[in-house]
């Protein structure tokens, strides 16, 4: 089981290289990361973009373009649609941003002719090393539904299941999160969190343990869990894998709280694609664009295996 980022790259140097498509390339944390990447023998990748200012970015970084594809497309809206065609095509396995703004590169993911859609919900996972936690964190959706139904919900908790098992999470423990453990009828997080707990024991939600409704100290921290009246009869005391947000607010404050007072290592990726895409913020450091590779293509190998 993979129990940080340094695990999943070491997991991957017994895979092949994946092929990597990054639209509108001209990045400098990007091809930064890209390169690491490359060095470490994750992915191969073709550039697209501005092939001028990509090469002046990658001259400054002494990265050799001679070891990668670059295809010189000027207009950001024209990039976008050429690397997402590369991915819906089957010539790379993960589409990546560079330098365009999101709205540009979410229209590309769901382009009809050339995108990548299922018709299935879009849902954002966010995996995080922690200091003192002993395993990886899952975290969702914390960056693109607002306020996911029942059914979005089942959707979520089933892509999120196959990164955390393409991880190496043979069982990953689900926690739907509520700001209590009980079913409150005035509460419908609860009850929706109640319904997700007894799909997974009916077999409706699969490879998974799902236990809800549950507070954030119950799901994340054993002591805690010691002094929580019926602890015992649970199955997640302190040890979730999967945190299940009930809604947009509480996964992105409790996200960005953890990346500005925490020491940790995170990477985010986007599911629901016909291919892992990687959609990080431009803010994002480096080192959160080369965990997001790596995260991919674990996600890239599994899809190729038929495991995910």
């Amino acid at each position: 089981m993979s129990k940080s980022f340094d695990d999943i790259l070491s997991k991957l140097k017994t895979t092949g290289k994946k092929k990597l498509a990054v639209a509108y390339a001209q990045d400098e944390h990007v091809l930064e990361a890209v390169e690491l990447a490359h060095q470490k023998g994750i992915v191969d990748a073709v550039l697209v973009g501005d092939a001028e200012k990509i090469a002046e970015i990658a001259k400054s970084l002494n990265m050799n373009l001679d070891e990668y594809e670059v295809i010189d497309v000027k207009d950001m809206q024209e990039a976008a649609t050429c690397a997402v065609k590369l991915v819906h095509d089957g010539k790379a396995d993960i589409y990546m941003k560079g330098s365009l703004d999101s709205k540009t590169f979410l229209k590309s993911v769901l382009n009809k002719e050339v995108g990548l859609r299922t018709g299935q919900t879009l849902s954002h996972v966010c995996v995080f090393e922690i200091p003192g936690i002993d395993r990886l964190l899952f975290l969702t959706d914390v960056a693109f539904l607002p306020y996911p139904t029942l059914e979005d919900k089942k959707q979520i908790i089933e892509y999120t299941v196959n990164v955390a098992r393409a991880c190496g999470v043979d069982m990953p423990k689900v926690a739907p999160l509520a700001a209590v453990e009980v079913v409150n009828p005035k509460m419908p997080v609860t009850v929706e969190a109640d319904e997700l707990t007894k799909a997974c024991e009916a077999g409706e939600i699969k490879n998974c343990i799902v236990d809800g409704p549950l507070s954030m100290d119950l799901a994340i921290d054993p002591e805690a869990a010691k002094f929580k009246p019926g602890a015992e009869s649970r199955k997640i005391v302190g040890d979730a894998d999967i945190l299940l947000f009930p809604d947009i607010h509480a996964g992105n404050l409790t996200y960005k709280t953890i990346v500005r007072l925490a020491k940790v290592k995170n990477g985010n990726i986007l599911l629901g694609t016909k291919a892992p895409v990687i959609l990080t913020s431009r803010s994002d450091s480096v080192d959160v664009k080369l965990n997001s590779i790596a995260l991919a293509a674990v996600v890239a190998e599994d899809q190729k295996n038929g495991t995910f």
